[in-house]
């Protein structure tokens, strides 16, 4: 297996991670995130212990891969419980620049906490923060990385149409960043919207992976295919089932000497051994066990943060 070296501007070498106290599945946004789950075997208690375990452990793991990851404690004072997913409510960008996002469900919008903001600018060069979430008021969201799967090297928000994602917003965000807005109506076999971009599809430097048969349109869906692989890229097409088992939701780390893929133990075991092979052959494959967190319809992806700044 060879894994290439080099840094990426895909893929960054540090993390944000919420570690949280009392986390639950969210009956808020259970309506529109049909990934959502509950466990009836489990107490309330010990599944708020198991995801602070699993949280742990992931952060740990990622640290023994040469990942620099921030954790920040969640006590659940404000009733947060998806603050485990910080991906959704800022972005970070090279060039210094944050965006935080307007979010669609009100208790996810009390998830928005400015000491990470501040840990940024102490220790990254941050030159400006654009904060949209005053477009909540206006019923305009954008739930960042979640609603947005972002190609930093082609300069593409590739994005699912959904409550999470308005098309004003999206278009603001591309021009004040710079993407191009690819937007797309993407479902899955009952017909029912794909709530985040992110469960479906992650692009790496030399690779992606994507549920096409969940992109209803199939001419954008050959559009999105040519784009990915016109950047060299190698398109590893996954199934529905796949994406059940949250193997669109990963994304992928720079640890200073190479390349690694972040996604979940149940993740990895639904790919196809050739697959494997493929993302192999540019990225370590590192799998990590978040089997609780995954209760509430989101996996790696959604729970890291990547900061695409550079460290003072």
């Amino acid at each position: 297996m060879f894994i290439l070296p080099s840094k990426s501007i895909q893929a960054p070498g540090s993390v944000v991670i919420i570690r949280p106290h009392r986390f639950h599945p969210n009956p808020e946004t259970a309506s529109d995130n049909v990934f959502q789950r509950t466990d009836a075997n489990r107490t309330i208690r010990q599944t708020a212990e198991d995801a602070y375990r699993e949280v742990s452990d992931a952060a740990l793991q990622l640290e023994k891969h040469g990942v620099r990851v921030h954790i920040f404690e969640d006590h659940g004072e404000k009733e947060t419980p998806d603050s485990v997913f910080p991906n959704n409510w800022f972005s970070t960008h090279p060039g210094g620049h944050i965006a935080v996002f307007p979010m669609y469900s009100p208790s996810r919008r009390r998830e928005r906490r400015y000491d990470i903001l501040e840990m940024l600018k102490a220790e990254y060069r941050v030159q400006d923060i654009i904060d949209y979430s005053c477009l909540e008021y206006d019923d305009l969201f954008l739930e960042g990385t979640g609603a947005m799967v972002l190609d930093h090297i082609d300069r593409v928000a590739y994005t699912a149409r959904s409550n999470r994602a308005d098309a004003i917003a999206l278009e603001r965000f591309c021009t004040h960043f710079n993407f191009e807005p690819m937007a797309f109506d993407a479902e899955d076999s009952h017909g029912r919207p794909v709530y985040h971009t992110n469960v479906m599809m992650c692009v790496g430097t030399d690779f992606a992976l994507v549920g096409f048969d969940m992109i209803s349109d199939k001419a954008r869906r050959e559009e999105i295919y040519s784009r990915l692989q016109g950047m060299g890229r190698s398109v590893i097409e996954l199934n529905n089932q796949q994406i059940d088992e949250f193997a669109g939701n990963a994304i992928e780390l720079f640890t200073g000497t190479q390349r690694i893929l972040a996604i979940s133990a149940r993740a990895v075991a639904s790919l196809l051994p050739q697959q494997k092979k493929i993302i192999e052959k540019s990225a370590e494959i590192v799998p990590l066990s978040v089997p609780t967190i995954e209760l509430a319809g989101g996996s790696i992806r959604c729970m890291l943060a990547g900061i695409h700044l550079t460290r003072r």
